[in-house]
């Protein structure tokens, strides 16, 4: 077998193209291999013929060019007669374009890069791209995910441990198995209390399959009502209904916190005209990395800040400008 010669830098205006190279770079993906010049270096060298003609490697001395480099890592590839360098040229691209896919593995790597918030756009992978393979990706076996065992978590039991009605009290803390919508179970999980500020974080009446799947890793049951199959006016009136029963049990000038997605936004602060005096302001939840799935990723969740009653907040939810 016969081996190349060894790794050489060569000034790139020494560097002449290949005269009938039929492979084409558009300026996009020279653009693409300049970043990824940028991030990772000039890993994988230009392969050339004994008088510096480019054999393999033509977008990669562009991306160069346009970044200002002067010099560039090659290979000779003195060994190949004219007739071996014409095929090559073409072998060079076409043997590559022949590799195929593991898809689970692909989309596993991706899905790990975009929950790491690293730009995955680095890989030649576009976000549209990688989100279509990481939601192609439905199987959540251990085996598939690459996942040990020990870290799997079964299916819930189809007869619960806990029940509708059942109240758990840990240490200060209570938490109840209820239906949100009726004053009765507040009543059963704060006796004669009231609270000064809540946080509620109702379903969003979006299917949970296909939304919070955790790339493919996590499975969650669909919500008993709000996940879906209610049209507007349905889902106006259950936040009005579990936002009231609520605000029962509320302090006169409580604050309440309540998420929603973008796409619902309307309903909620309709259902809430009608029960909180007054929408105190918009905090913007912003999160580690990018959801799937969407026109645009959606870093965050938008967080409704609202007043019960006609009373000044609690001294220590409006004190300073920065709050926890």
């Amino acid at each position: 077998m016969r081996i190349p010669d060894h790794l050489n830098r060569v000034a790139i205006d020494a560097l002449k193209p290949f005269a009938r190279n039929a492979r084409t770079h558009s300026k996009a993906q020279i653009a693409q291999i300049a970043r990824s010049i940028e991030r990772f270096g000039f890993t994988n060298p230009v392969l050339v013929s004994h008088d510096l003609t480019i054999l393999a490697g033509h977008g990669r001395v562009a991306a160069a060019k346009s970044l200002g480099m002067a010099e560039v890592p090659v290979v000779r590839l003195t060994h190949l007669s004219e007739d071996e360098r014409r095929a090559y040229v073409l072998a060079d691209n076409r043997l590559a374009e022949k590799a195929g896919w593991d898809q689970e593995i692909l989309a596993l790597e991706l899905g790990a890069l975009c929950e790491l918030d690293f730009d995955v756009t680095l890989t030649g992978f576009d976000i549209a791209e990688a989100d279509a393979i990481i939601a192609a990706v439905k199987d959540t076996s251990p085996a598939s995910q690459g996942r040990d065992e020990a870290d799997w978590r079964p299916p819930p039991p189809e007869q619960p441990v806990t029940r509708p009605g059942d109240l758990w009290v840990l240490g200060r803390h209570r938490l109840l198995c209820g239906d949100a919508r009726f004053t009765a179970s507040f009543d059963l999980l704060m006796n004669e209390e009231r609270a000064a500020a809540m946080f509620a974080d109702p379903p969003y009446n979006v299917p949970i399959d296909g939304h919070c799947t955790g790339l493919g890793r996590r499975t969650h049951r669909e919500f008993a009502m709000a996940s879906g199959e209610m049209d507007a006016a349905a889902f106006t009136t259950f936040l009005r209904e579990t936002l009231n029963a609520a605000a029962d049990r509320l302090t006169n000038g409580a604050i309440a916190f309540v998420c929603m997605d973008w796409r619902h936004m309307g309903e909620l602060l309709t259902a809430s005209s009608e029960v909180f005096s007054e929408l105190k302001n918009l905090c913007v939840w912003a999160k580690t990395n990018g959801g799937m799935g969407s026109f645009y990723r959606s870093q965050h969740e938008l967080v409704f800040v609202f007043k019960n009653g006609e009373a000044p907040p609690p001294q220590h939810l409006r004190a300073g400008r920065k709050r926890p």
